[in-house]
Formats: C-alpha cells, sequence, structure tokens
C-alpha cells in the first residue's frame, strides 16, 4: 500500500538521536533551545516555543492570548478537531468560518460578512485561528486587516504549512498574526515523532507559553512573586501542562531540519506533476493563489460526491493509500450537539475531497502507479 504521506528518517536523524541518548539530558537540556532557534531563523520570528504536539501549541496559544470562558473563537470546518477543540479547551465557544471552495482555506470575504453580523450581536470573536490547508497559506493580509477593524487576535494554524511562503515571506513570521502554529507529527513537513511549535514576535507571549508547557513554573528570578529562600526556588503562577518536548524528539527535528529545503522541492516537483498528469475528466485539483506558495503537505483533488466512496475505494483496493480530508469539524457528533452547524462550501468540499500520496520519497513507480489509477477509475 502507498501511504497518503511518511516521514523520511535518514542516517544523519539516527545519529542525532542517539547522541542525546548518550548525553546527559534526554528531556530539559539544551537540545531544545537549539531546535527552536533553529525554526525561529528559518520562519524570521523572534521566538519558538517547542512543546509536544501541534494541539498543545494551539491550546498554549489561545490561553496566552487570554482564551477563556464566554469568550468566541472561529476557525475552520475544514480542519483537524484540534483546530476547534483548543478554544474549547479554554472553556471558550466556537464558531465556523466558510471556505474559499477551490482551496479549502478559511474566506476573508465570508469572514468580513460573518464579523459585520457578529458584532450587531455583540459576538465578536477574541480569536480566528485560519487553517492554511494542505500547505497553502490563507488571505493573511486581508485576515490581519479585519483584526484590525474588529479587534481580535490571530493565531496561524499552520500545522500544514512549514515551509510555505506568503508573498515571498516565510509562513510563521507572524507578521499577520500574534502566533502561528507547526506540527511536527511523522506525515507532516519534518518530524519529532510527535511535537508541536509555536511561533511569535511578542516576547510577553512567549514566556507565558513556555510557563503553560511546564506545569505554569517559572524558575527566572526576575519574575518571583515571593522572596526566593535559596537557589532551587522556583515558582507556579500559573495552571499549565506537561508539554514539553524531549531532547530526543528536538534532536529529530534538528536533524530534520538540515532537509527541509530538500523534501519541500520533491513535494513541489510531485506536486507540478500531478497537476499536469491527472487528466481525468472528473477531477478538480485545488487551486493556487498569487502570492502564495504551498508546503505541500497535502495533495487534494475533488471527486464527484455520488462517486467518491465507489473511487475510494478502488485506489485502496489498487494499493493507493488514498485519506479523506477532512469531516467538517461541525459535523462530528460532539460539535453537532452543541449546534455547531457549518452549511455552505465546506460541506460540499468535505463530501468531493480525496487526499492522494505525496510525500519526498515517492518512488516514480509509485507516482506512476497513483496517476494511472486515478485517470483511469476517474472516467465516466
Amino acid at each position: 500500500m502507498i501511504p497518503y504521506g511518511r516521514q523520511s528518517i535518514s542516517e544523519e536523524d539516527i545519529e542525532a538521536v542517539v547522541e542525546v541518548l548518550r548525553s546527559d539530558f534526554l528531556t530539559q537540556g539544551p537540545v531544545v533551545p537549539r531546535f527552536e532557534q533553529a525554526v525561529a531563523d528559518y520562519c524570521n520570528a523572534q521566538f519558538g516555543v517547542a512543546v509536544n504536539s501541534g494541539t498543545a501549541a494551539l491550546h498554549i496559544a489561545c490561553l496566552a492570548l487570554g482564551v477563556g470562558a464566554g469568550d468566541w473563537v472561529w476557525t475552520s470546518p475544514i480542519s483537524f478537531v484540534a483546530s476547534a477543540n483548543c478554544a474549547l479547551y479554554c472553556g471558550a465557544k466556537v464558531d465556523f468560518v466558510d471556505i474559499e471552495p477551490d482551496t479549502g482555506n478559511m474566506c476573508a470575504i465570508e469572514l468580513a460578512k460573518k464579523l459585520y453580523i457578529a458584532e450587531k450581536e455583540g459576538k465578536l470573536p477574541k480569536v480566528v485561528i485560519p487553517v492554511h490547508f494542505a500547505g497553502l497559506p490563507c488571505d493573511m493580509k486581508a485576515i490581519h486587516a479585519l483584526g484590525q477593524q474588529y479587534g481580535f487576535s490571530i493565531i496561524e494554524d499552520a500545522c500544514h504549512a512549514l515551509g510555505a511562503r506568503y508573498y515571498d515571506e516565510p509562513t510563521g513570521n507572524c507578521r499577520y498574526s500574534d502566533i502561528t502554529v507547526f506540527s511536527f507529527h511523522p506525515v507532516k513537513i519534518i518530524t519529532t515523532g510527535e511535537g508541536g511549535m509555536a511561533m511569535t514576535n511578542d516576547h510577553k507571549l512567549a514566556k507565558t507559553m513556555r510557563m503553560l508547557r511546564n506545569h505554569g513554573i517559572t524558575r527566572e528570578t526576575e519574575d518571583f512573586i515571593n522572596e526566593p529562600d535559596g537557589p532551587w526556588y522556583y515558582e507556579q503562577q500559573m495552571l499549565g501542562f506537561n508539554y514539553r518536548l524531549t531532547d530526543i524528539q528536538a534532536a529529530l527535528g534538528l536533524s530534520q531540519m538540515a532537509r527541509l529545503e530538500e523534501f519541500l522541492a520533491k513535494r513541489r516537483t510531485i506536486a507540478t506533476c500531478y497537476q499536469a498528469e491527472l487528466l481525468g475528466p472528473r477531477i478538480e485539483i485545488l487551486a493556487n493563489r498569487t502570492g502564495r506558495v504551498s508546503a505541500w503537505h497535502l495533495f487534494v483533488i475533488k471527486v464527484p460526491a455520488a462517486r467518491r466512496k465507489e473511487i475510494y475505494n478502488q485506489l485502496r483496493l489498487g494499493g493507493v493509500g488514498v485519506n479523506v480530508h477532512y469531516i467538517t469539524i461541525d459535523t462530528q457528533p460532539y460539535h453537532y450537539r452543541k449546534r455547531f452547524h457549518q452549511n455552505g462550501c465546506a460541506k460540499e468540499f468535505s463530501l468531493r475531497v480525496i487526499t492522494i500520496p505525496i510525500y519526498p520519497y515517492l518512488h516514480i513507480e509509485q507516482y506512476k502507479k497513483c496517476v494511472n489509477l486515478i485517470n483511469k477509475i476517474s472516467l465516466p
């Protein structure tokens, strides 16, 4: 079975992990800060805060921005459930903004319409979380302008988009957001096994997120509320979590960063070939956008809703491990009970999409098998 995505682990990656295993620090050592700095440097961001998952990064980002009971957080229904759950963990309420039907990204026009109505109803969001679906950045200039107009903060869910670019600037630089979040799950652009990172240019947000990932504890003398009674002293100043990334994982991530541009180039080559060679009459390929360069975490096609299940099953029977990204969050039983019902473009989109294999070391024979089978099955 050809998977839709998978990690690429080199001997250098293995040696980096083994080096940490032989060191004095398996966690809370020097490698995590080095990994954070490497990602921050790549993104042109001031600070990176590494945690044990993209979900954890989303959660502490919401908390750092003061999300709490009674607040509204808006996100995209076309995403993994973590994009909404992070707000619910904080006691906030969630609502969804419809998408651009040809990209799967949050639609800035729909966001503007929804904000206009919400202002009249007194239900403006405290935070909006646009999701860079499949690795293509959202229209962040427009979303940021709306944030300035209506007073909400922005968390970019860039879990798909390390290495993407927006008007020739790297995703993660936080020019149009308060915080940007990455994931390092094995199918993502680079991996730490499990892991994530929150990027920001705000020193206070970075400090708060670092405390939140470590039980709300600080050992920084200048931050103490009470007088320390010795060099061992520490303070818990907020309710935090054990969201730390280990040095073992950070070593893998740091080694993977050395091959990031190679990974991206291979993904873009495969995506370009798919765009040229997927010629089935019932296939639609997601659109590009001027100024937005995808990291190609996923390659998603749209097929007729009435034939999606048939095409999906035939591809898997043929050895192509396709997947679906995503079932809309609002139709999940937990959210449906809460009456977070979303119609419009997102609903149709979710009924038509299939994710096909893309990862750096997809062999040419595997690629050709995917193309030939997809084109054959998609015939009327």
